[in-house]
């Protein structure tokens, strides 16, 4: 198979085109003081190649990624929130079970910082892994202006590799001037087909990320999918190893690191080691309907060791709750419909059960259980310790990233088989899936759908935790 570089759309033609169109336990270490200061505020970045312009961006520190969170299992994380946007604005710590007040879910868990104020987020990371952060508010624009970064919380005895990389996957939808295309925010669109994509991919803000590396060197790879909607269908050349974790939790068992399909708001962490030769090139590439993108280079130079590594263990397991007795769990369901070529006829907005035509014309295009809205009431009320077993079923003709806000799941297999660990899982079109968890973190908290548009467009519910 020849694999070559290429974006969704290539050079000038491409830009011309959309031109015109349990984290409550104490810490054990921590920060003191009002925490480090994290600011949302524009800025700009080298997105494209050199020729073009940057681009105007809003960032964490006016930067594309955000600066990188890093930190030990159990330490607490505290950041004084400055919102220097305007507009009201959140941070969500995407995957980690912190305490409910530190969520930065706006109308849920806090109120939106306003333009110029400030919050303090203050938590402990009970999970070794891979998360990140981003914003809650108007998600769906602040998002695909460059708003989120990577959180990554190191185990104690972590594995023997020779770099540990962060790798945030994104896409962007820019002008022939290289500017986001501002226009297309909120089109319907998008927001009753899969989602924004865009017409620029990048790692870390490089739409041409390459690093140098040598031969046998084992890398851990940590792949955070931060776009709007895009899928990102990820295999690899010259890279073998194994994948270790998954939306921040470890595999009990190591599985080969490709093909892997990985839906916004989800990770994936892999272990791999340079095989490609002295002069070659390792890849991490993306095959979808399009083609075949790359997405970073590894540029072999030098050999690191005479022969490769031993095989790693698993990683050692978070202390996430284990399920109870299924047969005793609590059940609810959760039906998802609306979008194009849907067969939502109606639903309940505001009180009023509307036909599509109206629910369009108000941006409500989805629907979870009748409802176009966030509901007044939950999905469903747990008590602490109780296990939920959670029936979703996919009544529309595109695919949905469900997130769990607080908590990590385990899908079933059609048998009852529980899967591993997740945050966030990807439902096809028609399919019906079960997730089953211990609601062991006391608050209310999101269920939504991580294809942004279609989380602003109804797919958004919520659940207590008493």
């Amino acid at each position: 198979m020849s694999v070559s570089r290429r974006e969704l759309l290539t050079g000038a033609a491409a830009l011309a085109v959309l031109g015109r169109a349990g984290g409550w336990a104490p810490a054990a270490h921590g920060a003191a003081g009002d925490g480090e200061l994290l600011r949302a505020r524009p800025g700009t970045a080298r997105l494209v190649p050199p020729g073009y312009p940057e681009t105007p961006i809003w960032g964490y520190e006016g930067q594309v990624p955000g600066p990188a969170v890093r930190l030990r299992q159990g330490e607490r994380v505290r950041r004084r929130f400055a919102n220097e946007l305007p507009e009201a604005s959140t941070v969500h710590w995407h995957g980690i079970r912190l305490a409910n007040a530190m969520d930065g879910a706006p109308g849920v868990t806090q109120d939106a910082v306003p333009p110029g104020a400030e919050f303090l987020y203050d938590f402990v990371a009970p999970d070794a892994g891979t998360f990140w952060y981003h914003p809650h508010e108007r998600a769906f624009e602040q998002m695909a202006r460059g708003l989120y970064g990577a959180l990554v919380v190191e185990e104690p005895d972590p594995p023997q590799v020779d770099r540990d990389q962060v790798l945030l996957l994104d896409d962007w939808r820019l002008t022939e001037q290289a500017r986001i295309h501002e226009e297309s925010f909120g089109a319907l669109g998008d927001w009753s087909h899969a989602g924004r994509t865009g017409n620029w991919i990048t790692v870390n803000g490089d739409g041409a990320w390459t690093r140098t590396v040598a031969h046998h060197e084992r890398l851990r790879l940590r792949l955070v999918n931060v776009a709007n909607a895009r899928i990102f269908s990820i295999d690899t050349r010259g890279l073998d190893g194994w994948l270790v974790a998954l939306d921040g939790q470890p595999l009990a068992k190591l599985e080969p690191p490709a093909p892997l399909v990985l839906a916004p708001g989800q990770r994936a962490d892999l272990v791999v080691d340079v095989v490609a030769g002295e002069g070659e090139k390792g890849l991490l590439f993306s095959r979808e309907r399009e083609g075949t993108f790359i997405l970073a280079t590894f540029a072999v130079s030098g050999v690191a060791r005479a022969t490769r590594l031993p095989v790693p263990s698993p990683l050692p397991a978070n202390p996430v709750t284990p399920l109870g007795e299924l047969g005793r769990a609590r059940h609810a369901t959760l039906r998802m419909e609306g979008g194009a070529m849907g067969r939502l006829r109606q639903a309940v907005l505001d009180g009023t059960t509307m036909p599509m035509r109206d629910l369009a014309a108000r941006g409500k295009v989805w629907a979870m259980n009748g409802l176009a809205q966030m509901p007044q009431e939950p999905l469903f009320a747990a008590r602490r310790g109780e296990t939920v077993l959670l029936t979703m079923i996919n009544d529309s003709a595109w695919p949905h990233g469900m997130h769990l806000h607080g908590h990590h799941f385990r899908p079933l297999s059609p048998s009852g088989e529980p899967g591993p660990l997740r945050d966030t899982v990807l439902t096809d079109p028609d399919e019906t899936l079960r997730i089953a968890f211990v609601a062991d973190n006391p608050g209310d908290w999101l269920l939504h759908c991580h294809m942004l548009e279609h989380s602003v467009a109804g797919m958004l519910t919520w659940f207590r935790v008493a």
